[in-house]
């Protein structure tokens, strides 16, 4: 037998091999930091919230076998870019930035950006309300991206995650934070969070936060991406959607 043909052989085993392995399991990368109500897992390891049951809707509809991976939240592309995982669904906005590195599937949410700070501060979410404050912000996020550009004045202080930036913020160690409204709306009515308030929306920018949150996927990949979004329309059309979103809110997350 000649090199060309063992060649071609081994090619064409591994292409079978890598074939099975995407038809077992696709990778579904989440934060492995607990960003409740989207994700967080109990004292035995299992992984539950709104995203999680989305993502199962999506993986039953799209009839995949889906295997979440946590991933460190800031990793998350570069886990998707290195095939560690196939699908990112971590509340990731899609941007035109994020959109240079991987595809994105449509949207599958959106929520407004907050800034939370004590109930003893005289604030809103206005750059001018905010001088000369102390801001605390998620690495990676589109939360950091907007403070870096609108919020000119104010002494920014990052974290790996927003819970770190959540502990801060009840010590006093910032004068307020920036993120998601919705598990900064969980922060406020928690008992770690009766400090704090929220302060108010900030302002628009499709610039920063594009359209809403999306599923990423790798370039590569666009027949994945054709599949994810049928299954996100579907879902959407059979109210299964609207099913698993009102056991946790009393309003539609899908967003305008």
């Amino acid at each position: 037998m000649t090199i060309k043909k063992i060649a071609a052989i081994a090619g064409s085993l591994l292409a079978l091999s890598t074939g099975m392995v995407q038809a077992q399991a696709v990778k579904i990368g989440i934060g492995a930091e607990p960003y409740p109500p989207f994700s967080s897992a109990d004292a035995a390891g299992n992984w539950n919230g709104w995203e999680i049951d989305i993502m199962g809707a999506i993986c039953e509809e799209a009839k995949l076998e889906c295997k979440i991976t946590p991933v460190a939240w800031d990793g998350l592309i570069a886990a998707l870019n290195g095939n560690k995982i196939d699908v990112i669904m971590a509340s990731l906005s899609i941007t035109q930035e994020r959109s240079k590195q991987i595809d994105f599937t449509q949207k599958y949410y959106s929520t407004p950006s907050v800034i939370v700070g004590d109930k003893s501060l005289t604030m809103d979410a206005t750059p001018a309300s905010l001088e000369g404050k102390i801001l605390g912000v998620q690495m990676g996020s589109i939360h950091r991206s907007y403070a870096l550009k609108h919020f000119k004045g104010v002494e920014l202080k990052e974290y790996q995650t927003q819970d770190e930036a959540n502990q801060d913020l009840v010590a006093g160690r910032i004068d307020a934070t920036q993120a998601d409204s919705l598990p900064m709306s969980d922060f406020v009515a928690s008992s770690d969070g009766g400090c704090c308030e929220i302060k108010g929306e900030v302002a628009p920018d499709v610039e920063v936060f594009g359209p809403g949150i999306g599923a990423g996927v790798r370039k590569s990949q666009p027949e994945l991406t054709e599949k994810l979004n049928a299954a996100i329309k579907a879902i959407r059309a059979n109210g299964k959607y609207d099913e698993i979103s009102k056991r946790y809110f009393d309003f539609d997350i899908y967003g305008g």
